[in-house]
C-alpha cells in the first residue's frame, strides 16, 4: 500500500505516517493496533521485535 492510503486508513496526514516509518515520530498505540489489524500481523512484527534471541 502507498503511504497516502495507509495514512487515510489511520485518519492522519501522509507526512505524519512518513515520520512513523522513518522513526522521526513515535506511533501512538491506537495507530499500531489499527496497523496490526490492517496487515494481519502482531505488534512485535511491526515493531521489529525478534524473539529468537
Amino acid at each position: 500500500m502507498k503511504q497516502a492510503e495507509v495514512a487515510e486508513y489511520l485518519g492522519i496526514a501522509q507526512t505524519v505516517y512518513s515520520r512513523y516509518e522513518r522513526g522521526f515520530q513515535t506511533i501512538p498505540v491506537e495507530h499500531l493496533i489499527r496497523l496490526c489489524a490492517l496487515y494481519h500481523v502482531s505488534a512485535d512484527y511491526i515493531l521489529g521485535i525478534d524473539h529468537t534471541d
